[in-house]
């Protein structure tokens, strides 16, 4: 069961090797069905999880009223803020769901941390070019992970084979799946099989980086 700690959520044991921080997606709050299924899959492989929120969305908790998401400076200054609290950063793997870690993708190589896994990584918004939103990734050094569906609104694979991304990047195709990794009923695929395959790649991944 999840534990609270100075408005964090923490699942898994205290003295895990590594410590995986997520940061939610642009719509929903750290326990939201998704979120929380990932992060009690991960404490499962004995990986302490941490998950915390935005400003905007802390505020919508406590006040109701549904505000978009904050500016750039302010999130990634939230991300680095967290970082430090939780350090030492080697010893933490951050990412999220969307933009809390196509966030925690821009602050990656310059806070020192272990590794870096996204859910459904926002290459594009739907029907658009990246643009400049995914320039970064040409040149990460952290080791990644990204787990995307193949049919992701977001970041297809048909999408996705075209970008320039860094050799330390590796993606983990989640068959038919949409951008929260849902696949549709008619592929004969199940919700939960689709999510067990997620999280058991990224539990792997990160569990390869304390070796």
């Amino acid at each position: 069961m999840s534990r609270v700690v100075s408005d964090l959520l923490i699942d898994g044991p205290d003295k895990a090797r590594l410590t995986v921080v997520l940061a939610h997606g642009a719509g929903a709050p750290m326990d939201s069905p998704f979120m929380t299924d990932v992060a009690a899959g991960l404490a499962s492989r004995k990986l302490r999880v941490v998950r915390f929120e935005f400003p905007y969305m802390a505020a919508r908790r406590a006040t109701g009223a549904r505000k978009p998401p904050d500016r750039a400076p302010i999130l990634l200054e939230c991300w680095r803020a967290t970082i430090e609290t939780l350090g030492p950063p080697d010893r933490l793997v951050i990412g999220g769901k969307s933009m809390g870690g196509r966030m925690a993708s821009l602050i990656a190589d310059d806070t020192g941390i272990a590794g870096l896994v996204v859910f459904g990584f926002p290459f594009h918004a739907p029907g658009k070019p990246p643009g400049d939103r995914i320039a970064h990734l040409a040149d990460l050094k952290t080791p990644t992970l990204f787990v995307q569906g193949t049919r992701d609104a977001l970041g297809t694979r048909d999408d996705v084979v075209s970008y320039k991304l860094s050799k330390a990047i590796r993606i983990r195709w989640i068959e038919d799946g949409d951008h929260s990794l849902k696949p549709r009923k008619k592929s004969g695929l199940g919700e939960r099989d689709a999510l067990d395959q997620a999280i058991t790649a990224a539990g792997a991944f990160v569990c390869s980086l304390s070796n």
